[in-house]
């Protein structure tokens, strides 16, 4: 097909607002391939944390340890210009979560301190910056899943699951020396399980305030739901938090902003109504007005968009900020003097830092360029530090002072310079009802002409390919396939109308998106329409399996972790919630169901097909992939179930990591090069 609009840029530009430093390289070198080795030699940057004077950044980096089938997440300490960095703790455990304290004298961090017990629980540790060991400041049996330092620099707050009966009897079976029972799930919920989690029981999350180290911490928030977001006033008299106090909060998502006094048994005063959810609390400087996201239209689920709003600290009126955007707003945070209000919106394959105006409205890019930006933190002085990626770049820090935005960390230079990056292309395009599609199109390396390709579909299905390093698409580029990948109507990064077009309706019109996507790429010459591929994971899977069942062009599928028989999946994944939402209770609408169910056009298929999925996925169950794969090798067709054990919807252990990445290569390789 020709498209009637086509917009075509090189990645890797920066917005005038945005001036990045140019990387340094003790000297120029040959670079070779991409492959899976190298990938494996990449750590993953995140979690920026400025200290209030602006000098010093805390953030984490997480590797491989190396002779041992596992990764480590270890605290490190840049200078803001980046000429000092400092590892922060030792890589005998996993910390993460750096928090500085007030008065920038200390550095918290969370720490299973597994090299000092095996069976030790989450806690907050304490790092003094005139030196000395971490120390511990918390000691609470079940452990610790989030805090926040007072504005004091002496309490926290901390987030404590409640300890279940289950986990009690094997705390108290250990603690005698005895083995750990084998003990049945009771389960009495709603929503009963979670991915990464397992099944779940009536163990809630709520706010404890602690008032020194290794004081008893006092309960603030109590009752059969969990807490989440709790951030201190500016006072230290005050929390904000959001919660779900409707009768049933396993059956909806209208989470609503509340503030309680910092004391025990106070009684939570709710500032916000509306029967979307609210999330994210952020406080004014003056401590009058709270910030936070907001979906007006919970019927829409994640299709919805959400907006950045502001209420009156003790409630009342709501002005939202953000409703002529139309984009999704995340992470506010207030600005030091409390004039500007920041946050991250996705667009059209960017994910910017926005700043509004608090006292007109007014909207501006704040940080802006072709990447993406997935954790900021705001200093004292007013400079941001965050981690920000692109194309050629995993994540790093860097730092936005002024109008300046500047590389402080270089954790993956030395392996960056020994490799030969595919840049993408960006790709606008009308589909076939006329509406803008966007694409990203990264090129084969060393071949001339079109070249075999790979349709990678991402998950989702609300979700969008970014101006993010993809490790997928450079590993296939250096084995020599082109890679297109689609932001098909679905995504998030186009607007509400965008997004909801596939609501109870998946794989119809994104289908035709991403089909349009690969003749665009056949168009400019990249692809070889005769040797096509697709594949994805999660949603990416789901709609790999939709693409099979309309059409023969693809000669090599591979589908991760995906669904096929929507009615099998009621009550077996963590999904209840949605499906009921977008398409009724399964005995009420059975037609609905099936409809978009790829199992029931499983006699179409012709493509050889890989199916791969983690043995525990309750996100995506295997189930899935067993029954597809037993569908199409009873219809006769090439396939391959891979089943990765001990693993959920992401695929973590090392080994397995590297596994899943060849068997990619090799299955597309048997298919599309003979």
């Amino acid at each position: 097909m020709k498209p009637s609009k086509l917009i075509v840029t090189a990645a890797g530009a920066c917005s005038a607002l945005a001036v990045l430093s140019a990387p340094f390289s003790a000297m120029a070198q040959e670079k070779g391939p991409v492959t899976i080795e190298a990938l494996a030699k990449l750590k993953r940057v995140s979690s920026p944390a400025i200290s209030p004077d602006g000098d010093w950044i805390a953030y984490v980096v997480e590797g491989r340890v190396e002779g041992a089938d596992k990764t480590r997440a270890q605290l490190f300490m840049a200078s803001a210009d980046g000429k000092t960095v400092l590892p922060m703790t030792s890589a005998s455990y996993d910390a993460h979560s750096p928090q500085w304290s007030p008065d920038g004298k200390q550095l918290a961090f969370l720490a299973a301190r597994s090299d000092l017990d095996e069976n030790a629980a989450t806690q907050v540790w304490t790092l003094d910056m005139r030196g000395g060991e971490a120390r511990a400041y918390t000691d609470v049996t079940q452990g610790i899943s989030g805090f926040e330092w007072a504005p004091d620099g002496k309490r926290m707050l901390l987030m404590i699951q409640d300890e279940g009966e289950n986990a009690r009897k094997k705390r108290e079976a250990r603690e005698a020396g005895e083995d750990e029972p084998e003990l049945p799930w009771v389960i009495d919920r709603r929503q009963f399980k979670e991915d990464g989690v397992g099944y779940l029981d009536r163990s809630r999350t709520h706010i404890y305030v602690i008032a020194e180290r290794l004081a008893e911490p006092v309960q603030i928030t109590d009752g059969d739901r969990d807490d989440h977001g709790a951030t201190w006033s500016p006072d230290g008299t005050r929390i904000a938090y959001a919660t779900n106090v409707t009768e049933d909060p396993d059956g909806n998502y209208n989470t609503d902003i509340f503030v309680i006094d910092a004391a025990a048994g106070s009684t939570p005063v709710q500032v916000t109504t509306n029967p979307g959810g609210e999330t994210s609390p952020a406080w004014s400087p003056d401590g009058k007005t709270l910030a936070y996201t907001t979906s007006l239209k919970p019927e829409l689920l994640w299709y919805a968009t959400s907006h950045l709003a502001t209420s009156p600290a003790t409630g009342g009126s709501v002005r939202l900020l953000t409703e002529s955007l139309d984009r999704n707003v995340f992470d506010p945070a207030w600005s030091p003097d409390g004039k500007s209000i920041y946050f991250t919106i996705e667009n059209e394959g960017m994910q910017p830092i926005m700043a509004a105006d608090v006292r007109t409205g007014r909207l501006s890019q704040y940080v802006s360029g072709q990447f993406a930006i997935y954790d900021y933190d705001v200093a004292g002085n007013g400079d941001l530090a965050l981690r920000l990626t692109n194309p050629t770049l995993p994540s790093e820090i860097f730092l936005k002072s002024g109008r300046q935005l500047t590389q402080v960390t270089r954790t993956n230079e030395a392996v960056l310079d020994t490799l030969d990056l595919a840049k993408p292309q960006f790709v606008s395009f009308d589909n076939p009802d006329g509406i803008s599609v966007d694409e990203f199109i990264y090129p084969a390396k060393d071949v001339t002409g079109p070249a075999p390709a790979i349709l990678f579909n991402h998950g989702g299905p609300v979700a969008q390919y970014d101006y993010s390093f993809e490790p997928f698409a450079q590993l296939f580029a250096a084995n020599g396939y082109a890679t297109v990948m689609v932001n098909p109507r679905g995504s998030s990064g186009k607007g509400e109308d965008f997004k909801k077009a596939i609501f109870a309706e998946w794989g119809v019109k994104d289908f035709a998106d991403v089909m349009a996507g690969v003749d665009t790429a056949v168009d400019l010459g990249l692809v070889d329409p005769d040797r096509l591929g697709v594949g994805g994971w999660s949603y990416g899977g789901i709609l790999t399996n939709y693409v099979i069942t309309q059409t023969d062009r693809f000669k090599a599928a591979v589908s991760g972790a995906s669904e096929v028989n929507y009615t099998a999946n009621y009550g077996h994944d963590i999904y209840q919630r949605e499906w009921e939402i977008e398409l009724g209770l399964p005995w009420e609408n059975q037609e609905g169901w099936d409809a978009i169910s790829p199992f029931w056009d499983a006699p179409k298929v012709t493509t050889p097909t890989q199916f791969m999925v983690g043995q525990e996925d309750w996100n995506v169950p295997a189930m899935n992939s067993e029954q597809f794969y037993l569908a199409l090798k009873r219809l006769g067709i090439d396939t391959k179930l891979v089943v990765y054990p001990g693993e959920d919807h992401s695929i973590d252990r090392p080994s397995f990591v590297d596994d899943r990445y060849q068997r990619f290569i090799d299955w597309y390789d048997t298919y599309l090069k003979p």
